[in-house]
């Protein structure tokens, strides 16, 4: 399959079979995540792996989250849970911040989207179903998610990666055409 293929083909998959992802291919995903282009070679990532009963806790986090975000739309809350318990891995992406230089911070943000997508495609390729969640159930706004992973002051979370083996076929989405996204100079 050509890379252009792989990237058509990708999908963000929020349904998963209960089923573990073997240790070997998470250590694949985190390989191909320290592959991404990043700026100066900073390698500006880290990743926290969240199985087992510590996803149990990230679950317990979600729901008080959810709870106190969307107090009158409780199926929304039932909902977003329901996809969180159902899903067996989740890796909380985190990026650098370069104290006194904004634009390296910025830099680094960048890097880390890639290496999600890195881990995303690597997942395709395992036949792993991935979804980047940042807001809502993802966390990455909520000042728990960085307590609860013990991350330092200077790591940012850009992001909570669900992943697992897909339950079914997530149906391709429309894309405008590059034509209608792009202008030349």
């Amino acid at each position: 399959m050509s890379a252009t293929e792989l990237l058509k083909s990708r999908r963000a998959v929020r349904a998963y079979e209960p089923r573990e992802v073997e240790e070997e291919n998470i250590h694949k995903l985190l390989e191909a995540a320290t592959w991404a282009p990043n700026d100066r070679l900073r390698e500006p990532w880290h990743f926290y792996v969240v199985r087992g009963e510590a996803k149990a806790r990230f679950e317990a986090i979600a729901r008080t989250f959810l709870e106190e975000r969307f107090p009158t739309k409780p199926h929304l809350v039932k909902e977003s849970l329901l996809v969180l318990e159902s899903t067996p891995l989740v890796i909380v992406v985190t990026a650098d911040i370069v104290p006194g230089d904004e634009a390296s911070s910025e830099d680094n943000e960048y890097a880390a989207a890639c290496a999600i997508h890195s881990m995303w495609l690597t997942a395709q390729e395992l036949g792993l179903g991935a979804v980047w969640r940042t807001r809502g159930i993802g966390l990455a706004r909520d000042e728990r998610l960085h307590a609860f992973l013990g991350s330092p002051e200077n790591r940012k979370v850009i992001g909570s990666v669900f992943i697992g083996y897909p339950a079914g076929d997530t149906p391709p989405t429309a894309r405008k055409p590059y034509q209608e996204k792009s202008t030349w100079l």
